[in-house]
């Protein structure tokens, strides 16, 4: 038996219900919305740093189903950036046609409600979510911007078949208020805890000989010194399952001026800073896989975005194939 599983962040999959309204020049930043009366009723409108937030736009909406149904058409997906479960359900049966039965998502800690989920056409036993976990040296604070979710997939028989271990770590983007330097070190390090406790959690949860998939967002590249507390602690270390990936087909030329584009196709995230610098092409979307799995490995796939920008997402899609 054969079973496709990787990883998609999804680029704001927000709900389709949205409402237009004036939004007060100075909004609390820590609000989660903003109360307004309409015919003597209270209705929370919900924002981000006082610009309302909309749903995704359905063309892009659309396309990234194409990608998910038509191109990589996975036994199991995690996504990122999900609103909440109620929109994961209806783009799974209005623009997926139902083809994965069992939904997981439990929400997160991110002010902007994004979330990891998961997909499966295959049965989901145990749901764990590690939003409340802290690291020993922030004890105040929640760790995981998002979460860590953790998730059984179930063979036809009711066993475990493997853990499946979702996250979506912290981005580089420094708010435009900070100082950029400082931003960049704090994101660094708040990865960093991140991953540490990743590994910790790993620990805990699996043993030596165990099967299980930690995959995601890492939001770094795999050879980032800040993920590497990540693939190793008392378990034996994880293996890259995308170390030899195959595009759907070949990247994007580059505008001639703007460097040589990509390296190698191991990479799902393109990133173009302002000034001289050329784009950077990284490996933020990564599979990893346990040394039990790990000789299972049949093949790894990235699904190549057509435009510079993406298609339907900044981030292009990737999975393995393992055989059991």
């Amino acid at each position: 038996m054969q079973i496709s599983i990787g990883t998609f962040n999804l680029n704001n999959l927000f709900s389709r219900f949205n409402f237009q309204a004036s939004v007060p020049a100075s909004p609390s930043p820590d609000a989660g919305g903003i109360t307004m009366t309409f015919d003597n009723a209270d209705l929370v409108v919900r924002t981000f740093k006082g610009r309302l937030v909309k749903g995704k736009d359905p063309a892009d909406t659309a396309t990234i189903a194409v990608r998910i149904r038509d191109v990589m058409n996975l036994d199991i997906l995690a996504v990122q950036e999900v609103e909440h479960i109620g929109i994961l359900k209806e783009f799974n049966r209005s623009h997926l046609g139902g083809m994965y039965p069992f939904v997981a998502l439990v929400e997160g800690n991110d002010q902007r409600m994004i979330d990891v989920g998961i997909l499966s056409k295959l049965p989901l036993g145990a749901i764990t979510s590690h939003q409340m976990a802290v690291h020993p040296n922030a004890p105040g604070e929640r760790v995981f911007g998002r979460d860590l979710l953790q998730v059984e997939v179930l063979d036809t028989s009711g066993d475990r078949l493997m853990t499946v271990y979702n996250t979506h770590l912290k981005s580089h983007f420094v708010p435009f208020d900070q100082d950029p330097e400082a931003g960049a070190i704090a994101a660094n390090a708040r990865r960093r805890r991140q991953a540490e406790m990743v590994s910790r959690i790993l620990s805990h949860q699996e043993r030596r000989g165990g099967r299980f998939v930690l995959l995601g967002d890492m939001n770094d590249p795999e050879d980032s010194p800040d993920l590497a507390p990540m693939l190793t602690a008392d378990f034996d270390a994880l293996v890259n399952g995308l170390a030899h990936a195959v595009e759907s087909r070949p990247a994007k030329s580059e505008t001639p001026g703007q460097g040589p584009g990509p390296a190698s196709p191991q990479w799902t995230h393109r990133f173009n800073p302002a000034g001289p610098e050329p784009p950077r092409y990284e490996l933020y979307d990564q599979v990893w896989l346990s040394a039990k799995l790990a000789p299972l490995l049949v093949s790894a796939h990235i699904d190549r975005r057509t435009k510079h920008g993406g298609d339907g997402s900044d981030h292009d899609p990737a999975w393995v194939v393992l055989d059991f």
